[in-house]
């Protein structure tokens, strides 16, 4: 596994950060309900809690987790897709960027070879 310096700072710059952009951009008027529903998207990760060991930095979390599967991943873009603008299409909105920032911090790991999916 091959990481530098920026790398954890960027992944949770995107977990955290950067869902502020988003929840601004996707409606401004209620940019703080967004913001806390992309942040219980996070909640997502709690499938971890089912891995021996939980945390495993050499481990990539796309397709290991069950809630981070590319099944899992088809039926977050579909709820995006079909879901009409608000909180649930938002919610789907979130789910989408968390394992698009999972797949950047796997790909960057492993020095951006995507035999690693």
């Amino acid at each position: 596994m091959k990481t530098n310096s920026m790398q954890p700072l960027i992944h949770y710059f995107l977990h955290f950060g950067f869902i502020a952009i988003i929840a601004y951009v996707y409606d401004k008027e209620n940019f703080k309900i967004n913001y806390l529903i992309l942040l219980a998207t996070m909640l997502i990760d709690l499938d971890h809690l089912f891995a021996n060991p939980i945390f495993d930095p050499k481990r990539c979390s796309i397709n290991f987790h069950f809630l981070h599967t590319y099944y899992a991943w088809v039926i977050y873009l579909i709820g995006f897709i079909f879901t009409k603008k608000g909180k649930l299409q938002l919610a789907f909105l979130g789910l989408n960027f968390h394992l698009i920032t999972d797949l950047i911090d796997c790909l960057w790991s492993n020095s951006w070879d995507i035999s690693v999916l």
